[in-house]
């Protein structure tokens, strides 16, 4: 019986008559084209994962189950070629699809001519026809990976469904979306690749940003627009303190011995008494008892008030005759 190839077109999809397929990726290889691997992803009816070990690369090649493995590659008359056989049949109810996709190595898939997936009956011969042919084209020219084609449960049955879906972030961005937990360093390495192989262009379109609309669904759970995740207002940082800032707890000096204290001066003696009026002192006025008797100085010509007998004036003392000027006319 004669196998027609489908000859398929973007988001077009064909029925499959077989549960085990082989999805073949093939194309020119030559100076200055990129490496391509095939790689496959499991995913549940929620279109993500199930788990890490649903992601089939070059690095995990095959799934723990055995019925999704990716072979060697080959080269043949018409190119090179890496490929990914499923078992469809036997995989488990919660598996609801299995995206076939390729990743760039070395540029994008501007450089990659005649990129095709071919889809063959896995139980068929070496020289049997493929089911269906897609041939896959950059749309921007800076994918560097791109999700060639799906199989998909439809009733009892499975069919495959041309996408050619470009990714600018690779194989981790691709990956991500599908909830795969990409290695940090990983990542970090094929970023520093990118930018060295084509510098600005994948930051051009944007982490996350896909190459064109496509039929394929988006991932739940993929990457939004920038500032989706951030808060409505923004705290503003306290400010830093100045250089010259000391915020460190100031302490109480250790006491110590007391410094000497200056001595005051001693006080300012009495003035000298006017002439002929010594201080109280021996030979001096003396009061009760013969004590000595200090007085202010007096200014010159008024002598200090007597104290003791001398208070009461002699008998025979007569006021002088007052001056004409102070007789009552």
């Amino acid at each position: 019986m004669t196998v027609m190839t489908h000859a398929m077109l973007k988001g077009s999809n064909v029925p499959l008559d077989t549960a085990a397929v082989r999805a073949v990726l093939r194309w020119t290889p030559g100076s200055g084209v990129p490496d391509v691997d095939a790689s496959a992803l499991l995913l549940g009816p929620s279109g993500r994962v199930r788990s890490d070990e649903d992601f089939v690369f070059y690095n995990q090649p095959r799934h723990p189950s055995g019925l999704v493995r990716r072979l060697p590659k080959k080269r043949d008359s018409q190119g090179l070629t890496d490929t990914v056989e499923a078992d469809l049949g036997s995989l488990d109810v919660s598996v609801d699809r299995v995206v076939i996709a390729a990743s760039s190595d070395g540029g994008t898939f501007r450089s990659v001519s005649d990129l095709r997936i071919l889809l063959y009956d896995a139980t068929a011969g070496p020289d049997a026809e493929p089911l269906a042919l897609f041939s896959v084209t950059a749309e921007t020219g800076e994918e560097t990976a791109v999700i060639c084609g799906e199989l998909y449960r439809r009733g009892d049955g499975w069919k495959f469904r041309a996408v050619g879906q470009g990714y600018p972030t690779g194989l981790v961005g691709l990956a991500t979306d599908f909830g795969i937990s990409v290695d940090e360093d990983a990542q970090e390495a094929q970023e520093a690749r990118e930018a060295r192989e084509t510098p600005g262009q994948a930051r051009e379109a944007g982490e996350g940003a896909r190459s064109g609309p496509g039929s394929f669904p988006e991932a739940p759970g993929g990457r939004g627009t920038a500032g989706d995740d951030l808060e409505a207002t923004t705290a503003l940082p306290a400010p830093a303190p100045g250089p010259d800032l000391d915020l460190t707890v100031a302490h109480a000096p250790v006491p110590g011995p007391v410094p000497p204290q200056p001595t005051m001066p001693p006080p300012m003696p009495d003035r000298a008494p006017a002439y002929g009026y010594p201080q109280g002192a021996a030979g001096g006025p003396q009061g009760p008892g013969g004590a000595p008797v200090n007085h202010a100085a007096p200014a010159y010509g008024y002598p200090q008030p007597v104290t003791g007998p001398e208070q009461n004036p002699a008998p025979e003392f007569r006021m002088p005759p007052m001056g004409p000027q102070f007789v009552r006319s």
